[in-house]
């Protein structure tokens, strides 16, 4: 076990064979602050399993022994507060934000399962990372997204992929750059924005409010120029999320989704049938870029960002408006001078460049003929002459549409 997880493998809710409430009380808060310092991303205590932590993206056990269940449920209610209690009681799931002092912070979600509680903590980096060390290739992509004054932008990506680090940081390099009201709605909040040129109110579902779409509606009447919001999960809040977007707002916000045009899709389909027509023409006008983001591991241990990145142009607006989304990837592709990149020429780059492994990016690669060729690739390996650097330029520098891969490699 590496040396930073032994440690938090020695905090006593493990050791301790005579733990009492107090020490339990003790130990929640070392065990989630040595978390932080080691540069984990989640930890998990659960009943009659074994504790382990996350670190880019790979499980490490902390102990070979279970945890019985009157030590999970002491370490997991530890740091609730009465009414904090009262609705774990009342609905078996609990998700709140814990801090400690100004710079240690957790999301926590503590659930009541068959052996017993659990508890899932997500740990808070204790700064904000700029734009830059987020990892996008193009930061002027970036950059020309936030000078907009009103529109939507949205962060995408499956769960663990940095959509809210993201977020936030886009949040910071406004409030660094502009003169503006930022209202922020989370569930909860994690990162915590200071006002630097801006004024930021950051509020939470929950604490601060009771929806996502009751933080927005009153968020239209507080004067706000920036509206960031943590998740974008139903119809009445896409509903008004895209109504302040064309109504003068610049719009952030995140979803759970894979792609541009699955991203499109989720955002347009949510909304009933007579609505359609308006919806897309509502966003037709409206959007501004989608950034879609996985974490991919890395060649050193690490991990690595993978983007896609969609660009609303005139185009883009023509194909939300005709409902021609399976057409997006076309347009992607012939809008790289615009920014635009579509995630396969994404991982074929990470993979050109020696940052992720073969198989890495055969399992994140969607073009079928993209597949066919690092598999040949592969299976030319123990050829004579063969060098990884000689499989990488056999490979196009742009990844192909379908129609043109099929008819260039007569593949299928």
């Amino acid at each position: 076990m590496p040396p930073p997880f032994a440690a938090l493998a020695a905090n006593p809710l493990f050791t301790d064979p005579a733990l009492d409430d107090a020490k339990v009380r003790a130990a929640m808060p070392r065990l989630l602050a040595d978390c932080q310092a080691a540069g984990v991303s989640d930890l998990h205590l659960s009943a009659q399993a074994r504790p382990f932590v996350r670190h880019h993206g790979q499980i490490h056990y902390l102990t070979d022994r279970s945890l019985p269940a009157d030590v999970a449920e002491a370490a997991n209610l530890a740091l609730l507060d009465e009414e904090q209690f009262k609705e774990l009681e009342e609905t078996s799931d609990l998700e709140i934000a814990l801090a400690f002092g100004r710079s240690q912070r957790f999301r926590a979600c503590i659930t009541v399962h068959k052996w017993g509680v659990a508890g899932s903590y997500r740990i808070v980096p204790n700064r904000v990372r700029p734009l830059e060390e987020i990892g996008y290739p193009d930061l002027e992509v970036l950059h020309r997204l936030l000078s907009y004054h009103n529109g939507l932008i949205l962060v995408t990506g499956p769960v663990n992929s940095g959509k809210t680090a993201t977020l936030a940081a886009m949040v910071a390099e406004v409030n660094r750059t502009r003169n503006d009201h930022i209202i922020t709605v989370e569930d909860p909040i994690e990162y915590v924005v200071t006002s630097d040129q801006c004024n930021v109110t950051q509020r939470q579902v929950g604490a601060h409010t009771k929806t996502f779409a009751t933080a927005l509606r009153a968020a239209l009447r507080q004067d706000p120029d920036v509206m960031a919001i943590g998740e974008l999960r139903d119809l009445e809040t896409i509903n008004i999320a895209v109504t302040a977007a064309e109504t003068g707002h610049l719009v952030l916000g995140t979803m759970h989704t894979a792609d541009a045009a699955s991203t499109l899709s989720r955002l347009l389909d949510v909304f009933p049938p007579s609505q359609q027509a308006q919806i897309r023409a509502m966003v037709s006008e409206s959007l501004r870029g989608i950034l879609c983001q996985r974490l991919l591991p890395a060649v050193d241990g690490g991990v690595v960002l993978a983007t896609e990145i969609l660009v609303a142009n005139l185009a883009v607006g023509n194909l939300i408006r005709e409902n021609k989304l399976q057409n997006l990837a076309s347009v992607m592709e012939t809008g790289v001078r615009d920014g635009m990149q579509s995630m396969d020429s994404s991982v074929l780059a990470l993979f050109r460049a020696g940052r992720i492994s073969q198989e890495v990016a055969l399992a994140n690669l969607a073009n079928r003929a993209l597949r066919a060729l690092l598999e040949n690739a592969a299976s030319s390996a123990d050829e004579p002459g063969f060098t990884p650097d000689t499989a990488a330029t056999d490979l196009p520098a742009e990844v192909p549409d379908a129609p043109a891969a099929r008819k260039r490699f007569g593949l299928f």
